[in-house]
């Protein structure tokens, strides 16, 4: 068996067929030079030749007994002998005004044996031009065509039966209806799904689920950048709290110390104005997230955060897994001190910032707010949420399989890289991956049910 011996034919492998035809080469050796059984370009060449019809103004000509025939219209009793009566002088395969074979008892059709026979095209033979019937030739840009069509057809329309069609569609759109991504639905389901996720793609572009494309979070194209971010250095000079912490300051550090945990950090806020925002914090090494619910975006708000989650861990597990953070330059972020000491002076982590503009050096997290706009779309005010259902968002988010973890959830591995405390006293539980939803009724049925308690 060859290499490339399961390849499809291109074309210009289709084009040396043809080449080598003309040669009068063998299919023993063309497929030895494309690296092909020579079934398989007897194949190609039989299943893709081209029909040339035959050039001739009257049928006379591709009878066998053509070059032999002396019958005249008098001894075939032609039409226009019968209608003149009279001895016409010409021999009938010599008549461009009639169709002789129509009333010739004597018309045997030509056959050509050749074409029967390897190699099954009539591209190199010597009578191509006076051959009287009609062409088999092998066209590389016909035959590329052909496998084309062939191609497309084959893959168009649904390979299911109805009732696969159908127990495919209960098993996919509830899930895709809570909100749930394609790559977490493969990652639990990949067994039970018979197809592949370009596949499912296509299914839905057909409209034959019962979810359509409009319930998948992603299912929208983004204008390409016109070009690529990079930081503005005009005023970074200016800004002392960036002293030591930039981003170059960064890997600097983390090339000596290559095995620290970094933990980003962000803020997500709610509506326009002063109100409830999300403090963000996300561990690289497994993509869980905290996220904190605090009453304002400012530095108090922040400092006052990270202080309680020091609390919380105790200042030794939280030296062990917040070592070193990384944020913008978001004004809530702009007192470094505070945040890398506590309010005794003891330090607890350091604090470095990303260059500004450059929203691609903590893109795991930038990534884990698109959930959160999920289930809290942009603009709208958290002013009724309380921690309770921001923790149980993040429980749903933390839930979530995912590719870039390898079909796993970031709740998987925080169980192996983090301390199992940290995710209990944050308030987050693993979700069933079924039960998994990432829409805003996720915590709006939980306020509507606590509104009603109050008014109780």
């Amino acid at each position: 068996m060859n290499e490339h011996n399961q390849k499809h034919l291109t074309l210009s492998d289709r084009t040396y067929i043809e080449q080598e035809l003309l040669q009068k080469s063998t299919f023993t050796s063309i497929g030895r030079n494309l690296h092909k059984d020579p079934t398989t370009i007897s194949k190609e060449v039989k299943r893709y030749r081209k029909i040339i019809p035959a050039k001739h103004s009257y049928h006379c000509c591709i009878c066998k007994h053509f070059k032999d025939c002396d019958l005249m219209s008098r001894e075939l009793k032609c039409y226009s002998y019968l209608k003149n009566s009279r001895y016409c002088a010409y021999y009938c395969k010599k008549c461009y005004r009639r169709n002789a074979t129509e009333v010739c008892p004597y018309f045997l059709p030509y056959t050509c044996d050749k074409i029967d026979k390897v190699p099954y095209v009539c591209n190199y033979c010597e009578d191509y031009k006076h051959c009287p019937i009609d062409k088999k030739i092998y066209e590389a840009a016909y035959a590329q065509r052909q496998y084309e069509k062939k191609l497309y057809d084959s893959r168009k329309g649904i390979n299911m039966t109805p009732e696969e069609l159908q127990e495919l569609n209960d098993l996919i759109s509830p899930l895709i209806l809570k909100g749930q991504p394609l790559s977490h639905i493969f990652a639990v389901h990949s067994d039970e799904i018979p197809v592949c996720r370009r596949t499912l793609y296509n299914y839905l572009d057909q409209r034959v689920f019962q979810a359509r494309n409009i319930d998948l979070p992603r299912r929208v194209r983004y204008k390409k950048r016109k070009k690529k971010s990079e930081p503005r250095k005009s005023k970074q000079l200016q800004q002392v709290y960036r002293n030591k912490r930039t981003y170059v300051d960064f890997e600097r550090f983390m090339e000596a110390h290559p095995d620290t945990e970094v933990v980003e950090m962000d803020t997500v806020k709610g509506g326009r104005g002063k109100g409830k925002c999300l403090l963000t914090l996300l561990f690289r090494s497994c993509s869980f997230m905290l996220v904190i619910l605090m009453p304002d975006c400012t530095q108090k708000s922040v400092i006052n955060a990270i202080n309680d989650l020091t609390e919380a861990l105790g200042i030794r597990r939280f030296k062990k897994y917040f070592p070193v953070i990384l944020t913008d330059n978001g004004s809530e972020f702009k007192n470094p001190w505070d945040i890398e000491k506590t309010e005794t002076g003891t330090y607890r982590t350091y604090v470095f910032y990303c260059d500004p503009y450059v929203s691609n050096q903590k893109a795991r997290l930038e990534k884990n707010h698109e959930y959160i706009r999920y289930v809290i779309p942009k603009g709208r005010s958290m002013h009724k949420y309380t921690q309770e259902d921001i923790s149980l968002m993040a429980s749903h988010i933390n839930s979530t399989s995912r590719d870039s973890l390898n079909g796993a959830c970031p709740f998987d591995l925080a169980a192996l890289l983090l301390d199992k405390k940290i995710p209990l006293l944050a308030g987050q539980f693993k979700v069933s991956p079924d039960e998994v939803m990432l829409k805003p009724v996720l915590i709006e049925n939980s306020v509507k049910e606590r509104e009603a308690r109050h008014e109780q």
